[in-house]
């Protein structure tokens, strides 16, 4: 199984009652397998329209007694960080899970971020896999110490674990627990008087969630001579091939934390030097270094011997222990790259050609972009944007830039994107009299993920109309070669105009229909 399909299943096996997640490539595969699997009859298994949404979602599944898995990538949890940490201070009920993708070396992202450090923050267990077995023997576990602790719990994976197979051995499947509810309801309403004495309950499980992870079957210490290695999650994965199964050192093996300092105690005192392996950033080892390090013994990332940036990778993970290496992941002299481009017959392609004829008679016009396959259009031939920073930022960008006196600002975005997070940013526009042009590229689908549904299908004109666009400027658009002049007209026209307009460029994404068909 792929991890994310160990996961998945895993989670299945569980007894969950609901998956809920935003499609985000290395996660989308968790929530993909269950809707597929014919064990998910009754677990509600939809998109949600946001990460945000899913948490909270999830969250009131953990409320009436029942287990959830929220599934995310990193960026995700940016998105869904208010309903994350305020989940630490309810605590929970049934049992949640809330699975986060990191993805090292930006495959398909456009940050590093290592999600470990938002458990830490929120003060929540967090489970590191070192292999795809241990992912599915995880998930139970972890669904187990969530209705243990009353926490929900932090299950961080990288794109290699998501997105690399292995066989699994699976356990028999336990059924959906029966909906209870809290005996104290006070401690779910966070209003002051109750957040604080659950902040003072939370802080006062530190310490035992730090003894659970002293023993967890999922850490573990195996002394081996004066030279040390903590390898974390699938970190651990690489060393053993390294090492080709026979360490001459000594390894403290961390997939749960928090951090057990004992151990970590143990093997600074038995070591010499110490070299903290990690794929992400140097979360344990800047642990090391400020708790416990007065020696400089402590190598790593911070030190050189890792790669500061980039994922971990068998490579480097043998240079970094003074072992000889092919570099075997190298990139191939034979294959030629090849830079992603727009699928032919994409109707961005037709926006982005019309709208660079349109600007090209506004020296100063600017386009603020967004996430999806239409930011493909920064790249040749179109080199049509100026902007893609975060899930929904286009609008509100083009508003601000317009609100410093920028004419004419335009937004392009995606239909998925739009309901994600860009509705808050138009309510905005449109509130302020904003003088912006949004362009909602709708392809009918959420696209650059795989095609999943996407949550405004059918509904964007009614959207823009229900926060309050002018019916006048809310204009819809066939993106074909043959309605060239008709839509250079729209959004000419609706530059001119001084406010918000929308404009809807819709056809259906070409992958997707050629499914169907």
């Amino acid at each position: 199984m792929l991890g994310d399909e160990a996961i998945a299943l895993a989670a299945l096996h569980a007894g969950i009652s609901g998956v809920y997640a935003y499609p985000g490539t290395p996660s989308t595969e968790i929530t993909e397998y269950i809707q597929r699997s014919p064990l998910a009859a009754a677990v509600h298994s939809d998109w949600c329209t946001n990460e945000k949404t899913a948490m909270e979602a999830a969250l009131g599944v953990s409320y009436v007694g029942r287990r959830a898995l929220v599934c995310m990538k990193h960026v995700g949890l940016n998105v869904a960080a208010d309903a994350f940490v305020g989940s630490a201070m309810t605590g929970t009920h049934g049992g949640l899970v809330v699975v986060v993708a990191d993805d090292p070396s930006m495959h398909s992202s456009q940050n590093e971020q290592d999600s470990r450090f938002y458990g830490r923050f929120a003060l929540v267990p967090v489970f590191e896999p070192s292999s795809q077995q241990e992912a599915y023997d995880m998930v139970r576990v972890a669904f187990e110490l969530s209705e243990d602790v009353r926490l929900p719990v932090l299950l961080r994976i990288t794109t290699r674990m998501a997105h690399s197979r292995a066989v699994v051995s699976t356990a028999p499947a336990c059924p959906p627990a029966p909906v209870s509810f809290p005996e104290d309801r006070s401690r779910w309403v966070l209003l002051p008087v109750n957040a604080r004495r659950r902040y003072g309950e939370l802080l006062a499980a530190q310490d035992d969630l730090e003894r659970l992870s002293a023993v967890s079957p999922f850490n573990g210490y195996t002394p081996g001579g004066s030279k040390g290695v903590v390898a974390c999650g699938i970190a651990h994965n690489y060393l053993m091939e390294a090492l080709d199964g026979k360490p001459d050192r000594t390894v403290l093996k961390v997939s749960q934390y928090p951090l057990p300092r004992d151990l970590v105690r143990r093997l600074m005192d038995e070591c010499d030097e110490v070299l903290v392996l990690e794929d992400g950033q140097p979360f344990v080892e800047e642990q090391l270094r400020g708790l416990l390090d007065t020696s400089g013994k402590v190598r790593g990332r911070l030190s050189g011997e890792v790669p500061r940036a980039g994922e971990l990778t068998p490579d480097n993970v043998r240079a970094a222990l003074g072992l000889p290496f092919g570099n075997h992941f190298a990139p191939s002299s034979s294959v030629v790259p090849r830079p992603p481009a727009l699928c032919a017959g994409c109707g961005h392609r037709d926006v982005y050609e019309i709208l660079n004829e349109v600007i090209a008679d506004h020296p100063d016009a600017k386009v603020f972009s967004d996430i999806g396959c239409y930011t493909l259009g920064a790249l040749p031939p179109f080199r049509a944007i100026d902007s893609c920073v975060d899930m929904g930022a286009s609008i509100t960008m083009a508003k601000g830039a317009a609100d410093a006196g920028l004419f004419p600002s335009v937004a392009v975005i995606g239909d998925s994107t739009f309901t994600h997070s860009g509705i808050t940013g138009l309510l905005d526009a449109v509130n302020s009299h904003s003088n912006i042009t949004v362009i909602i590229s709708d392809n009918l689908t959420t696209a650059m993920t795989g095609g999943q549904d996407s949550a405004g299908t059918g509904r964007l004109e009614a959207i823009c109309l229900g926060v309050g666009v002018d019916p006048a400027h809310v204009r819809t658009v066939v993106p074909l070669p043959k309605n060239r002049d008709q839509i250079r007209r729209t959004i000419q026209e609706e530059i001119d105009h001084p406010g918000v307009s929308v404009i809807i460029p819709r056809r259906e994404c070409i992958q997707t229909l050629k499914r169907k068909r």
